[in-house]
């Protein structure tokens, strides 16, 4: 992991989706995204990139079911991101913040016992004369303990008890070189960070500053206008008794599922060695990323998704750091056109043909197809 890139890279990615939905919009009832005026389908580069990140998750996980090290993913399912912010400071020994400790009542120790405290709080034992007291951690995510007691609804007295000793945690705000030791660290131990970069400049945990990543993503979009179909399914179930009772046990549940017959959609991205260089991406970061592209929907299979595929990866490596031509003038050798001339709608890869001349490449950079 310590050779770092030295060359400018573009590249274009080509992926097609058959019968599913390549990416929900939630805020359309999670029809297929579409460009209103040309009716050509998008899907977002945050899409592409949590594809990205799910396969280093999933192929650097041991058997052990530890991720490797440098390969940690920040941005994942129900993650909480400020626990790896305090996680970093405490690998590099930075404090963050005064610990509160407050002594409990012995008319209040019986309930703590039965409680079942949230993340930041615990109870300890001292002395041997069963005194025990209150642990609030300088991290403790107050807001989320608030929470915890209006759903709770502990005594007054222990509502109490919490709330002040909360007032005595204090987090500490780092320094200015702290902050970079932390950035430092949280791109050394995080692959999507030294990637794609993150902002890491939390109210709820130490500031880590903001990333910007080397590696960058258009939206996709598809070739030809899209056609979004609404389907009815029925599922031979329900959820309650009392639906049960209401259909008088015929027992089914209806439903919707949207898709696109067909559609090759076409992504552009760029890698910025001297951003590389400030995030330590290195070259075997790159060929993970080359091998995410081309695999990752082999990896993320669901009914909704349909039948997606990575058809074509052209990557473009510049001779130089700077780059030797303008991004937009190599992905304007890369075109899909229709196999034929007729006005049938396509239904598969094979219905375009790939117009790309390697012969055209500028002089200075060269390209190389993946499939």
């Amino acid at each position: 992991m310590n050779n770092p890139i030295k060359n400018r890279y573009d590249f274009v990615l080509i992926f097609d989706v058959q019968d599913g939905n390549p990416n929900g919009d939630p805020d359309a009832g999670n029809l297929p995204r579409v460009d209103p005026e040309t009716g050509r389908g998008l899907v977002t580069d945050v899409c592409l990139k949590r594809k990205v990140r799910n396969y280093v998750q999933l192929t650097k996980t041991g058997d052990d079911g530890k991720i490797a090290k440098g390969y940690d993913i920040y941005i994942k399912e129900k993650a909480v991101l400020g626990r790896a912010q305090f996680k970093a400071f405490n690998d590099l020994g930075i404090s963050t913040g005064e610990i509160s400790r407050k002594e409990i009542p012995e008319v209040l120790q019986n309930i703590f016992e039965e409680l079942s405290l949230p993340d930041g709080l615990s109870v300890e034992e001292i002395g041997g004369d069963d005194r025990q007291v209150l642990v609030v951690d300088a991290d403790a995510d107050k807001k989320a303990i608030q929470l915890w007691l209006k759903e709770e609804k502990p005594p007054k007295e222990v509502t109490s008890f919490i709330k002040n000793a909360l007032k005595d945690a204090k987090p500490r705000k780092p320094t200015a070189g702290e902050t970079e030791q932390g950035k430092a660290k949280m791109c050394e131990d995080y692959y999507d960070i030294r990637t794609f970069g993150a902002v890491m400049a939390l109210k709820s945990a130490p500031n880590c500053g903001q990333v910007r990543g080397p590696v960058q993503m258009t939206f996709a979009r598809s070739v030809d206008p899209i056609v979004t179909l609404e389907h009815s399914i029925t599922r031979m179930a329900v959820a309650t008794e009392a639906e049960a009772e209401k259909q008088s046990g015929d027992n089914r549940t209806m439903g919707r599922k949207h898709t696109i017959p067909y559609g090759v959609y076409v992504a552009h991205g760029f890698i910025s060695p001297h951003l590389a260089a400030q995030t330590k991406f290195t070259t075997d970061d790159l060929d993970i990323f080359w091998k995410a592209l081309t695999d990752m929907f082999e990896h993320d299979r669901s009914a909704a998704r349909g039948l997606m595929a990575t058809r074509k990866l052209i990557i473009f490596k510049h001779d130089t750091a700077l780059g030797n031509a303008h991004a937009h003038q190599l992905f304007d050798l890369v075109r899909l056109v229709h196999n034929d001339d007729s006005n049938k709608p396509p239904r598969a890869f094979s219905d375009y043909k790939l117009d790309f001349d390697p012969l055209k490449v500028p002089a200075g950079v060269t390209a190389d197809v993946k499939e």
